[in-house]
């Protein structure tokens, strides 16, 4: 009997929904889901072609060799077209690439802008509307089938889920998003099976939080990692539980890092819109730690875009906020916007202003800069890679050429041990400013550093 269907899944879509066969996915037991397949007369050398392994990797299976590694059940679920869910598996960007190149009629790519302008559309429903917890949110988010979720949880397991967003989060800002990223999307995966268990109504919202912030995790590990649809997808779907466990602080908090997305794309209109609906959940919140987030991201967006007024006046506010603030008393998704933090985010406004409007600010950016450098442990290594490369620009601005280039050797050192695409990318102007003077030796060989680091072309 041969199944192989020639349209669609290469499977019978059926032959997924047999009970055995659903026990079988559920509990990850790919030993059994091959024996159930070869029953349905589907050929060892038809499941090595379906899955990319070779014929003897699927006869260790099928004899009981256990599959482990993520990504390889992942690649298994795409090649014999399970519904992921089935598996437990989260859906990332790189299944949203294969599937997309695999599928009958492609959709066509869409641009960048409508994307932001449709997650803008999205955060503005959930912000200021109802919540629209699993209504349709657009091309930009996935909706996975839900797996199978056990029949009822209590507050030890939405705690376990807490402990390991702390844990993956501390990983994130000590060695970047590449390190962790592939465990918090498989967290995820596990967490979501939650949703369909039962238990008290306390309980229920405190997963609703619970996943929000680790969907939150998974959209910043993405951004880190350079995956951007990625991480529009899993702050949207953050943004959709934040509101279903009525945590506005949360829902600013989200907000916020989706701005600093569009930050990083130069899209400085768009990251203010969106740092503006932050602003109303983080009021709405009460916190006053959200709104100083808020403030001091909104005064980074206004500097891009060159209004040096409007981002000393945020940036005052945010100074405000900060001081009437309990820091000790912040979530964990908002610890990080301490007194160093604070520091960072001035140093930081200062130097985008000395950039695009006056080298007047580096005298502002630069003692800002050092008390976050000085302070930040090695528990923030990506965050003071980002202010040592700060500090350089200033420096090259203010025409201390030797130093500057000094301390973007120590920014490059320090970038090289973190898997963060980011850490590159924020070093761009940094190589601009080096290319400017590279009639200075030391200029020359920074600026020729850099390029071959972030692998852009020097203009040696």
């Amino acid at each position: 009997m041969n199944t192989m269907s020639s349209q669609g899944s290469p499977i019978p879509a059926e032959v997924w929904d047999q009970q055995e066969m659903r026990d079988a996915l559920a509990r990850r037991e790919i030993s059994s889901v091959y024996r159930l397949l070869r029953r349905h007369g589907v050929s060892q050398r038809q499941i090595a072609a379906l899955t990319g392994q070779s014929q003897s990797e699927v006869s260790e299976i099928l004899k009981g060799r256990q599959v482990m590694a993520y990504d390889v059940l992942t690649r298994i679920a795409i090649g014999l077209g399970v519904p992921r869910g089935y598996m437990g598996l989260a859906y990332d960007e790189t299944t949203a690439v294969r599937v997309a190149a695999t599928a009958d009629s492609p959709h066509p790519e869409e641009d960048e802008s409508v994307k932001r302008r449709k997650f803008l559309a999205h955060a503005a429903a959930v912000t200021v509307g109802a919540a629209v917890f699993g209504a349709d949110s657009g091309s930009w988010v996935s909706h996975p089938t839900q797996t199978p979720a056990p029949g009822r949880i209590g507050m030890t397991d939405v705690c376990q889920v807490e402990a390991a967003t702390r844990a993956l989060r501390a990983l994130d800002y000590q060695y970047g998003g590449g390190s962790c990223r592939d465990a918090v999307v498989a967290q995820l995966s596990w967490g979501q099976q939650m949703l369909g268990a039962s238990s008290t109504d306390v309980v229920r919202q405190r997963l609703y939080v619970a996943l929000a912030d680790l969907h939150n995790l998974a959209g910043w590990t993405s951004f880190d990692t350079g995956l951007m649809d990625s991480a529009r997808n899993h702050f949207g779907q953050a943004l959709d539980l934040a509101k279903q466990g009525e945590n506005e602080a949360l829902m600013a908090n989200i907000l916020y890092r989706m701005g600093r997305v569009y930050l990083h794309q130069n899209a400085p209109d768009d990251a203010l819109k969106v740092f503006q609906l932050g602003q109303l959940a983080a009021q709405n919140s009460g916190s006053k730690l959200a709104v100083g987030i808020l403030c001091a991201n909104e005064a980074w967006a206004y500097a891009k875009m060159g209004s040096d007024e409007q981002a000393l006046k945020l940036l005052g506010r945010a100074r405000d906020e900060f001081s009437r603030a309990n820091v000790t008393e912040a979530p964990a998704w908002a610890k990080f916007f301490n007194e160093i933090g604070l520091s960072s985010m001035i140093g930081t406004v200062h130097t985008e202003l000395a950039q695009t409007v006056d080298a007047k600010y580096t005298r502002t950016a630069i003692p800002a800069l050092s008390k976050a450098i000085n302070n930040f442990g090695d528990e923030y290594a990506r965050s003071r890679s980002f202010n040592l490369t700060s500090m350089a620009i200033n420096h090259l601005l203010e025409g201390d050429i030797d130093h500057g280039a000094k301390i973007g050797r120590q920014a490059v050192d320090l970038s090289e041990s973190l898997k963060s695409v980011r850490t590159k990318q924020r070093m761009e102007p940094l190589r601009q400013e080096a290319e400017k003077r590279r009639n200075n030796p030391e200029a020359r060989e920074l600026a020729d550093r850099v390029a071959r680091f972030t692998g852009t072309e020097s203009a040696a």
